[in-house]
């Protein structure tokens, strides 16, 4: 039988959205966490500059943003996924508390990986690419189209990571008026 896959983990009542809160902080936190990775090794790939040609070290620089960014957007649907699952479980006041985290996901929705790695439904990306690709080096086209995904996935975990905190502090503060 299949594990079912939410945030709740058989809790209910008061330490339900205590529980989801923790869950979903926790993806993203894994989320920046695959995103710096990425940028980390991509930062370290200058040292092997000397030993390895730009025409293989800058498309594993591209397949490296690539891979940071693919497994962020997966992280980030799973994350939406567990956050309505658990929220069909929850009571009326229980989901008002966290309806400012579940409306980042309907304001900031993430396509497909599909779509997103296709340059012509993502057409200014595609423009800015090939803007830099021509006045850099055309190896960095691919680069900078992986890196405009990146960039964006870092900016929606932002954006979640601002609305946790606020409903943190909005618990935090009903729970010092009791």
């Amino acid at each position: 039988m299949a594990q079912k896959k939410d945030y709740l983990k058989g809790q209910f009542g008061n330490n339900a959205v205590s529980s989801i809160i923790q869950g979903i902080d926790r993806d993203v936190e894994r989320g920046e966490d695959v995103l710096m990775l990425g940028l980390g090794i991509v930062m370290l790939s200058s040292t092997f500059a000397p030993v390895a040609p730009p025409s293989i070290l800058l498309p594993l620089v591209a397949l490296t943003f690539a891979l940071s960014s693919g497994f962020a957007r997966m992280n980030y649907h799973n994350m939406e996924r567990k956050l309505l699952e658990s929220m069909a479980q929850l009571e009326g006041h229980e989901k008002i508390i966290l309806h400012p985290i579940a409306a980042v996901f309907a304001e900031y929705p993430m396509h497909s990986l599909a779509e997103s790695f296709n340059p012509l439904k993502n057409l200014k990306r595609t423009w800015k690419s090939a803007l830099g690709g021509i006045l850099i080096n055309p190896l960095w086209m691919p680069i900078f189209y992986v890196m405009g995904i990146q960039i964006i996935e870092e900016k929606n975990l932002g954006i979640l990571n601002r609305a946790i905190i606020g409903v943190e502090q909005k618990i935090s503060s009903l729970s010092s008026l009791v």
